[in-house]
């Protein structure tokens, strides 16, 4: 399949980012969602929780969902996607004892399948990917390569599953990947030796690869109900705000911060991101696309505190400490984004939108960098 990377600019508001922490694992639990909804924790204590939907979360129990053919959840680097279309979870890093395996999660069926995986030139031990939404083909990048893996259809495990290596991906042996995808197009965030306010965009339905903030940060794509995802959330490891970006309408709105976690986990929802922290705590902020989320804070998410796992039991970093309160969205949005599948379209609605993978990674590097406004040009 064809790949196209372009420069995107995103235009900055002023402040300043703490930058150069060390990449720390996300240790064993990871956390996604079903195709209604439904809070997923994996390897959270030992088991698996479904913590329903958000308005279940201030009250009740979690139910616990763990079951035969689970991986162990032992990996320091554990990382969940969500295939929407298929309503499966793909499972990757959970398994020390063969890392070149994924798992899958078998939502409707509540079932688990261990699917093998010929790594070829992957570096199982140093990579990070992400899951696109239309074509269900996991893109990863390690040691400077780009490398593709076509899940098709999968609910279940199945013969001939590969990596395969694309190409170059063009960057500097120092960077370490921080992805997240909009519109069908992965952006890679905090890119050494590219101008500040700048990212580089990977088209995936065409190939090429192409120059351009600098920081360490946490990433990842918001679902939509359907469609591919429009917006995806940025969040500083100091976790001064939480970004979301729209690459529709060129705008970023700018949220609370969670509690600051270098290693934590997080998923984007049409009404909600989710954190779960290298200290077992699960928190949420509630967000709406058609709102400025003004005032909107993050909440522990209450169903689940009773299965908190003990501190020894969460590997991963530390916690540095947190960083709560109320967000205002950003001013007026300015620029114009056109090439890369932009749209006048405002909001997160709309027949046509989306694009995203699931989870967020840590990079390297240091830079200021604070999104006002996103516009993008295919060079």
């Amino acid at each position: 399949m064809p790949s196209f990377l372009t420069a995107v600019s995103l235009s900055l508001s002023l402040l300043s980012f703490l930058g150069g922490m060390p990449v720390v694992s996300a240790g064993s639990s990871c956390v996604a969602m079903d195709i209604n909804w439904n809070l997923l924790v994996f390897g959270y204590g030992g088991k698996d929780y479904n913590a329903g939907t958000k308005d279940s979360w201030a009250s009740g129990t979690a139910t616990e969902i763990t079951a035969d053919g689970r991986p162990p959840f032992d990996g320091d680097n554990v990382t969940c996607y969500f295939a929407q279309f298929f309503n499966a979870i793909y499972v990757l890093g959970a398994d020390k004892s063969d890392a070149s395996s994924l798992y899958i999660y078998n939502v409707a069926g509540k079932s688990w399948s261990k699917q093998s995986v010929n790594a070829g030139s992957l570096d199982t031990s140093d990579f990070q990917a992400i899951l696109d939404h239309d074509t269900n083909v996991f893109y990863a990048v390690s040691h400077n390569e780009l490398f593709s893996l076509d899940m098709g259809d999968q609910t279940a495990a199945k013969d001939g599953a590969a990596w395969n290596d694309v190409q170059s991906a063009g960057f500097d042996d120092s960077y370490k990947p921080v992805m997240a995808l909009a519109q069908n197009h992965i952006h890679f965030l905090d890119v050494p030796d590219v101008d500040e306010g700048n990212a580089k965009i990977f088209v995936i339905h065409f190939s090429y690869m192409q120059p351009e903030p600098q920081r360490t940060a946490q990433a990842g794509s918001i679902f939509l109900n359907e469609g591919v995802q429009q917006e995806f959330f940025f969040i500083p490891d100091d976790a001064s705000a939480t970004y979301v970006i729209n690459v529709e309408n060129n705008s970023t709105k700018t949220l609370a911060g969670p509690t600051a976690d270098a290693a934590a986990s997080y998923f984007g929802a049409p009404d909600s991101i989710v954190q779960v922290t290298t200290g077992g705590d699960v928190n949420y902020i509630p967000y709406d696309a058609n709102s400025d989320n003004a005032g909107a804070s993050w909440s522990a998410v209450q169903n689940l505190a009773s299965f908190k796992p003990s501190t020894s039991a969460s590997s991963g970093a530390s916690q540095t400490g947190s960083a709560t309160g109320s967000g205002a969205a950003t001013g007026s949005v300015t620029g114009s984004a056109q090439g890369a599948s932009a749209s006048s379209t405002a909001g997160a609605s709309g027949d046509n939108n989306g694009a995203s993978g699931m989870m967020a990674g840590a990079g390297t590097a240091a830079a200021a960098l604070a999104v006002l406004a996103l516009s993008a040009f295919v060079l």
